[in-house]
């Protein structure tokens, strides 16, 4: 965040460039940078095998357990079908799991979903979905995928701290909203802020992971497990 007063058109400007620069879109030599020691990725991990293609229910909700306690997500699928399920398929293989909060911005947002393993984060930073027409708001609570323009969104996204309604109309569509947890969210360790993410900062996560945020950031907080509820 800045420490000097700034205008509210600057602020606002500000807060959707840093969202759209922390989308995942990567240079293709960047790819080649994990480490040869990484885990194999299995065909679960990999965005074209089927079972990472299904349809999500029209609605659904995910449990979220985190190193602050546990967050629900409902999502609903006529909100932003694309992106539902894109999330629900993440979710139910396990992709969030250990995956940290990189970046925590207070009265804005909290942003995540860069897999702690290089070898999937890999697979998984250029494989986009369609954009999704923005038919909510970025209301406090509301879970929305971070894009970096026409149909780009991957794999991460945030949470609203507050009323971002500025972000509608720039191609951020909100495809669930936390029901139960939103305590939980507004705790998360944001000492860090932007940091993570800045400078070559992302480009670190993708190739290195969790090793590199546990290494740099270590009191970053982080998804343990994401299950689907019934």
């Amino acid at each position: 965040m800045r420490t000097r007063p700034v205008t509210a058109a600057s602020a606002l400007v500000s807060a959707a460039a840093l969202l759209v620069a922390c989308s995942g879109k990567e240079k293709g030599n960047e790819e080649q940078a994990a480490t040869s020691e990484a885990a194999p990725v299995t065909p679960l991990t990999t965005p074209n095998a089927p079972e990472m293609n299904a349809t999500a229910p029209d609605v659904y909700r995910v449990k979220l357990e985190t190193s602050k306690g546990d967050v629900e997500v409902e999502v609903t699928r006529a909100w932003a079908p694309h992106g539902a399920d894109r999330f629900y398929n993440l979710a139910r293989h396990g992709f969030f799991d250990e995956v940290r909060f990189f970046r925590v911005v207070p009265n804005f947002m909290v942003q995540f979903g860069i897999n702690g393993d290089p070898a999937i984060s890999k697979w998984w930073r250029n494989a986009r979905i369609p954009d999704d027409p923005a038919t909510q708001s970025n209301k406090r609570g509301m879970i929305t995928f971070a894009t970096s323009g026409v149909d780009s969104r991957t794999t991460q996204v945030f949470i609203n701290f507050k009323d971002n309604a500025f972000l509608d109309s720039q191609g951020f569509s909100p495809f669930g909203r936390v029901v139960t947890g939103m305590d939980v969210v507004d705790r998360l360790n944001g000492e860090y802020g932007e940091t993570p993410s800045k400078g070559q900062g992302q480009m670190m996560i993708q190739t290195q992971g969790n090793a590199f945020l546990q290494a740099s950031f270590p009191n970053l907080d982080y998804i343990k497990k994401a299950s689907m509820l019934p």
